[in-house]
């Protein structure tokens, strides 16, 4: 059976080796410079070297949580932050500014190419085809429509004869 780490949907491994944490986690020169001019604390430099390292490896963003601890605390001795240091964002909207510079900087677009090579994509598709038969909004209303409704649709009222009894 396929261990769940080779499937489409990427995870860290349960076992990181030592080999892997040094190929896959450590940050360049270049990369710590970026880092540290985009950040202004030592909790937002580790979370977005984790989250630039972690891009990089899996192409998908994992929550902060979900990183293994000894990935973080290989990421944090690499770059010599203080013991304890954690990645934490106090605020949504710096962790979602945080993926736009790694996107960035990994050097991947969010918008879709469409086909056509228009950004709306509208000059090269074809009106859509309908498949069922095409029904007019006249034979729409005669198929519903039964005798002894009045006019706007709804059933018939009280007002029309009725029988008094059974037979």
């Amino acid at each position: 059976m396929t261990s769940i780490e080779r499937t489409a949907y990427p995870r860290f491994k349960r076992l990181i080796t030592a080999h892997e944490l040094y190929l896959f986690f450590s940050p360049t020169r270049d990369e710590l410079q970026w880092a540290a001019d985009a950040t202004d604390g030592d909790e937002h430099l580790l979370a977005l070297l984790l989250m630039l390292k972690s891009y990089q490896r899996m192409g998908c963003f994992p929550a902060l949580e979900g990183v293994p601890e000894q990935v973080v605390e290989f990421v944090r001795r690499q770059v010599e932050l203080p013991e304890g240091t954690l990645p934490l964002y106090r605020a949504e909207r710096t962790a979602k500014h945080h993926r736009g510079l790694v996107r960035k900087k990994v050097g991947v677009s969010t918008t879709r190419a469409r086909p056509g090579g228009s950004p709306s994509g509208r000059s090269a598709r074809r009106p859509r085809r309908r498949t069922g038969p095409r029904i007019s909004s006249t034979s729409r209303w005669r198929r519903w429509w039964r005798p002894g409704w009045s006019c706007r649709g709804s059933p018939p009222s009280t007002r029309w004869p009725r029988r008094s009894a059974p037979r």
